[in-house]
């Protein structure tokens, strides 16, 4: 489950192993009264071979099939039939709800409830919408329930929806917050701009486009933009290296070798991306990259561009000699894999 969304998770599809049922512990279950004993003795006394039953394998907590275990404990068996899922605890309660809504012993409407109020509380950047497709509620029910916790729940500025598109809670608001930010940052990129507000580029393109209408004395952003550089074997990579609208350093950019002396150039200040280390705290803030395994994958590739150069410096100076061709060569294909996957989020971006 891990790299997977709750929601892209397929039970069915995992493989099925034979565990001694001493070893299962009781589930973290979402039904409020526990287990029901006559469904019990009716699994029990059916003789059906049972369908297994979904543990969670870090913990070896049943996430769903609390019943045929109980059945093949009544039945006298030693073994189950069990399928494992890996991932985070918060997570695994939310499949198990999900589980227990669409086969079997359905839950009750006060079981759908208390199941949503507790995702509510362990996701509440999640969207009414989301939760309730999980919880077996319409998305007004869940709207009422987050309501009536009221001060209780942690702030969420943005909402998550099942496209995993980032959603603010108050448009008016945020787009207050982004005119403002606009306005003590009048050179910032869309994307600067989006980040920093938890907006879309389309509203901060719009409330920038109506700041310079109403406000003639708003700065304009300086539009900078360079050739991109030269990738090809040999070639070295200028500091900057054009990313979208604003032209911003390049943390991998190649040291050239000295052509009288053969060292290699130290890295300067201007090497290290300034607009990354300004970037990446809003990027780690954002809960649609930090709340997905994805998203937290991205931001460990993307934190060496904040590596200070007396770092870069004593990396680059810890190449062994019979070592420097091939890392080059790798430093090399890394900025195509970098510069590749730039143009790609820009060329998305403008198709939105």
């Amino acid at each position: 489950m891990r790299g997977e969304k709750p929601w892209e998770v397929r039970p069915h599809s995992l493989p099925v192993e034979r565990v001694a049922v001493d070893l299962l512990w009781s589930a973290d279950s979402p039904r409020l009264v526990g287990e029901n004993v006559d469904h019990i003795r009716v699994l029990a006394e059916s003789g059906a071979d049972l369908p297994p039953i979904l543990v969670h394998r870090s913990t070896m907590r049943v996430i769903d099939g609390m019943h045929r275990l109980r059945a093949t404990v009544l039945r006298g068996d030693r073994e189950i039939a069990v399928r494992f899922l890996d991932g985070y605890e918060a997570d695994v309660f939310i499949v198990a709800v999900q589980a227990n809504t669409t086969h079997g012993l359905p839950l009750t409407r006060a079981d759908r409830n208390a199941a949503a109020t507790r995702i509510i509380h362990s996701h509440p950047q999640w969207s009414d919408r989301m939760i309730a497709s999980f919880a077996g509620l319409s998305p007004k029910t869940v709207g009422s329930i987050r309501r009536r916790l009221g001060d209780g729940l942690p702030a969420a500025p943005v909402r998550i929806g099942r496209d995993g598109r980032t959603r603010p809670v108050n448009s008016s608001g945020a787009r207050a917050a982004t005119g403002e930010f606009i306005r003590t940052h009048p050179d910032a990129t869309l994307r600067q701009i989006a980040g920093a507000a938890g907006v879309s580029r389309s509203t901060a393109r719009d409330v920038r486009r109506k700041l310079e209408q109403d406000d003639l004395d708003l700065p304009r952003p300086r539009a900078s933009r360079q050739d991109a550089p030269d990738l090809t074997p040999g070639a070295t990579v200028p500091a900057q290296v054009v990313t979208g609208r604003a032209t911003t350093p390049s943390v991998s950019a190649r040291v050239a070798p000295d052509p009288v002396e053969g060292a290699a150039a130290p890295v300067t200040s201007g090497t290290v991306a300034p607009v990354a280390a300004e970037l990446i705290p809003i990027l780690k803030r954002d809960p649609s990259i930090r709340f997905t395994d994805s998203g937290r994958l991205l931001l460990r590739l993307l934190d060496a561009a904040t590596l200070p150069p007396d770092e870069w410096n004593r990396l680059i100076e810890s190449v062994p000699a019979h070592c420097v061709d091939m890392v080059a060569d790798v430093a090399r294909a890394c900025g195509e894999v970098w510069l590749n996957v730039a143009q790609e989020v820009d060329s998305r971006a403008s198709l939105k």
